[in-house]
């Protein structure tokens, strides 16, 4: 897809600029051109956590460039990323510059991006609400503080794993009314081996139970559904965001959980006395829009 930026930006490049938005699964890039063009671009998701240098240099080398026009020129890439922290960011910090010859590159996690995407250059609380769930304390460049999330088995609140657990664990416990076990039943047709093999002895389990939040947004509007959503949300801000102690800063949001449920979790925001801020779906384009207003 290409779209077209505002005159500001174009005074300020005098070549291309490449950012990423990565998770395991896929990573999003965007192109800036000086000519106020910028292209999106799609490949296999990087986690350096997780993946060799090999993996991450095949996905530059055979999905990335192949993808970029022939006469692109880079000044700068900056690689904003799911497990990029030291010691692992290094390779992808080496594979851009071996593949990218001549440009600033910069490899920062995925939850600095957020924060970038979601307050720019102001002081704010950043979250993240998808597969999994993160959130700091942002001082306009860098995190100053952070609660961690500990995963999808001892923490992760408020995410969509955290959301298909509860609604697994509600339905195999008879928790929830019969007409939403019903429903469920008729539309997954799992048994409770069926979960327990998939989540205790498969791998991916996350994304597993993150897997049924469909459902729970098909059946958002009955009120056991209901509380589950803003129950998981104060959770989420009452055993990660409370931490910082800025009742008077708003809580800002990037994820595919926030943007589905966001009347849900402004609730839960209100419940628990804090201001509800921005929530976006995607932040790559406001990572951009961070970058080239530096």
């Amino acid at each position: 897809m290409q779209t077209v930026l505002c005159p500001f930006f174009l005074s300020i490049m005098t070549k291309g600029f490449l950012i990423c938005d990565s998770g395991s699964t896929k990573s999003d890039w965007l192109l800036v051109n000086p000519d106020g063009v910028h292209i999106e671009l799609h490949t296999d998701g990087i986690n350096p956590a997780r993946d060799a240098r090999a993996i991450i240099y095949n996905v530059v080398h055979q999905q990335l460039l192949p993808q970029l026009p022939p006469d692109t020129e880079l000044q700068a890439v900056c690689f904003y990323g799911a497990g990029c922290i030291e010691p692992f960011s290094n390779n992808v910090e080496s594979v851009l510059r071996e593949l990218l010859p001549g440009c600033r590159v910069e490899v920062e996690s995925d939850l600095l991006g957020a924060a970038r995407a979601l307050c720019m250059h102001q002081p704010g609380i950043a979250c993240i609400l998808g597969t999994g769930a993160n959130s700091c304390l942002y001082d306009g460049k860098r995190i100053v503080m952070g609660t961690p999330p500990l995963g999808y088995i001892l923490g992760d609140e408020g995410s969509g794993s955290f959301l298909g657990k509860l609604l697994l664990s509600d339905i195999f416990k008879g928790i929830l009314p019969e007409e939403l076990r019903q429903a469920f039943n008729e539309k997954y047709q799992l048994s409770q081996a069926d979960v327990i093999e998939h989540v205790y002895r498969k791998p991916a389990a996350n994304t597993f139970l993150a897997s049924f939040v469909p459902f729970l947004a098909e059946h958002r509007t009955h009120p056991a559904i209901r509380t589950m959503l803003v129950s998981a949300f104060r959770l989420f801000l009452t055993r990660n965001v409370a931490a910082y102690r800025q009742p008077d800063m708003p809580v800002n949001c990037v994820g595919g959980i926030a943007y589905q449920f966001t009347e849900e979790l402004s609730e839960a925001v209100a419940a628990e006395g804090m201001i509800m801020g921005k929530i976006l779906r995607r932040p790559i384009e406001y990572m951009a829009k961070y970058h080239l207003s530096e």
